[in-house]
């Protein structure tokens, strides 16, 4: 009888801690998963990352060594002063060639 009378003693907001340690366990193994990602690009020591690319908005974050410098777009289009440089052509298969200015080309 000494049995039934210690299980009656029991809290059961015991069983609700115990809950909570695992789950605090879970999410610091969810945490380490996503800490080593081998496709998280920060890992490498040189990273260019172009977010919301052609757009406005378009940051760019460059990582060298552990200097991290980001570029925001003011979503105006550059200009300036300068000459031409060369002609790009478009080929069947998709690709692109570039001809530098002032070669001479019969065919391409």
């Amino acid at each position: 009888m000494k049995l039934l009378d210690e299980d009656e003693g029991i809290n059961p907001a015991l069983s609700v801690v115990n809950l909570v340690d695992v789950f605090l366990v879970l999410v610091a193994a969810l945490l380490i998963a996503i800490a080593q990602n081998p496709m998280n690009p920060f890992l490498e020591e040189n990273v260019t990352v172009i977010k919301n690319a052609g757009d406005p908005d378009m940051e760019m974050i460059i990582k060298n060594g552990i200097t991290i410098e980001t570029y925001k777009s003011s979503g105006q289009v550059g200009s300036g002063k300068g000459v031409k440089a060369g002609v790009a052509y478009k080929m069947a298969d998709g690709s692109i060639i570039y001809v530098p200015e002032g070669q001479e080309t019969d065919e391409i």
